[in-house]
């Protein structure tokens, strides 16, 4: 967990394999879909439920990317900040945080 939010948690998580959508499945499955959600946003058996989160697209950002290349055996290694789309959803967030724990 990076930061808590009213109603929301900013995770950092480290995949081992490549695997397509393990984040989305896994945290669906575990009741915190993935701002944005459309696809795995319900428990097994349900309806997908509407995301709620005002997300402008799934908000999942690659921060990090590295790998072993097959061929050369060169280590590759990329960062990326995070985009100004889903830069802007978290600072919306993290305002409408802020004002519903404001004392009244």
């Amino acid at each position: 967990m990076i930061e808590r939010l009213d109603g929301y948690t900013l995770l950092s998580c480290r995949l081992e394999t490549g695997r397509t959508h393990q984040i989305r499945i896994h945290l669906a499955e575990l009741g915190y879909p993935v701002c944005g959600e459309k696809v795995y946003n319900r428990q097994p058996g349900e309806k997908i439920k509407a995301d709620e989160s005002g997300a402008p697209r799934l908000a999942l950002h690659a921060a990090e990317l590295g790998f072993v290349h097959p061929v050369t055996g060169q280590t590759m290694h990329w960062e990326m900040p995070l985009t100004p789309d889903l830069q802007g959803f978290l600072e919306a967030l993290r305002t409408a945080s802020r004002e519903r724990q404001r004392p009244e």
